[in-house]
């Protein structure tokens, strides 16, 4: 199994495999892939000539094998992509036999979405030994960061740490979403970096009313602004869902008690929390304020306000009304 990276390297460098079986919970590095291989293996001229998009839905093996056993006629590759390859039918037999001696001036781009291949299955050991798995995985939330300061490398564009958080928060772990986003912002920023005013303009979240924002609060015991954000919440709770909310409080106090733990050892704290280095100092701050009998009850009151927003437990409170009550529980 290949690597992301390793995999655009190798094309780049002109290294190109007879198959690649591509499958994955996570379709954004999937389509990056496929479409990498399309740009730079099919000449723009012989794309009705070189170039074949099958659905699994709608085609079997037999047209797979076929197409894939045609010459190019004026790219140096006959590439056939298949889509939703999960669909296809689940004895793969003419595909292993095809790898036996596969065509070396074709390429196949397997398409296998919303789950990993079966590495048992028969087809996947073939495709080890003559082409190029990838298992494309979701990224964690700690590893958004690292992923979109690289995006907006690509794209000759920094922002600021709070810029970044800002993004997360409000488009989550959708990297194709995300990607679209920076596209957009790309067009908008005149100086190539990313200001919160820009994110809060252009992406349509509120620089100053957040859950970023509402962390900041209760980090630093700021009661007023804290029942400020949470007012307009309650305004708006389409776009500030309480689930977001009480996710987000519970992971900075899930990992402020991570905080206490690492004090006196030798440990790379941002790694372990699985933060940027620049908001190590806010988690300082808040350790000063919160120690861990604090973040341990914290923890329990957030658990009780998840409880009655889902009407297990309790009257069905408005959002509004839970996260006063949580916001008083916690100062």
């Amino acid at each position: 199994m290949q690597p992301y990276h390793k995999i655009i390297s190798e094309i780049k460098n002109g290294k190109i495999h007879p198959f690649y079986l591509l499958s994955g919970l996570e379709p954004y590095f999937i389509d990056e892939i496929s479409n990498f291989i399309t740009r730079e293996l099919v000449n723009e001229s012989g794309k009705d000539f070189d170039f074949t998009v099958l659905y699994g839905k709608d085609s079997n093996q037999n047209e797979i094998v076929e197409t894939a056993k045609r010459y190019p006629m004026i790219s140096t590759y006959n590439v056939i992509l298949v889509r939703e390859a999960q669909y296809l039918e689940k004895k793969y037999d003419q595909l292993i036999n095809y790898l036996l001696s596969p065509q070396k001036s074709s390429v196949v781009i397997f398409c296998y979405k919303n789950n990993s291949f079966d590495k048992r299955n028969k087809l996947y050991k073939s495709v080890l030994k003559s082409g190029v798995v990838f298992d494309s995985k979701k990224l964690y939330e700690n590893q958004m960061i690292e992923w979109l300061k690289i995006e907006l490398g690509k794209n000759n564009l920094k922002a600021t740490p709070k810029s970044i958080q800002l993004m997360i928060e409000f488009l989550g772990l959708d990297l194709g979403k995300m990607s679209q986003e920076i596209k957009k912002l790309k067009v908008f920023s005149t100086n190539k970096l990313i200001t919160p005013e820009i994110v809060e303009e252009h992406i349509g979240i509120s620089k100053d009313y957040n859950n970023f924002e509402l962390i900041n609060a209760i980090g630093s015991k700021n009661k007023t602004k804290a029942l400020k954000i949470i007012f307009y919440f309650s305004n708006d709770t389409k776009n500030n869902p309480i689930t977001l909310t009480l996710s987000t409080v519970f992971q900075f106090f899930k990992k402020l008690l991570l905080y206490h733990g690492c004090a006196g050892r030798k440990v790379d704290i941002p790694r372990t929390l699985g933060i940027s280095p620049y908001f190590l100092k806010d988690y300082e701050n808040a350790s000063r304020l919160f120690n861990m009998k604090n973040c341990s009850k914290a923890i329990e009151v957030i658990h009780l306000a998840d409880l009655k927003s889902k009407g297990i437990l309790g009257d069905n409170e408005l959002q509004k009304e839970i996260l006063i009550d949580l916001i008083n529980d916690l100062f």
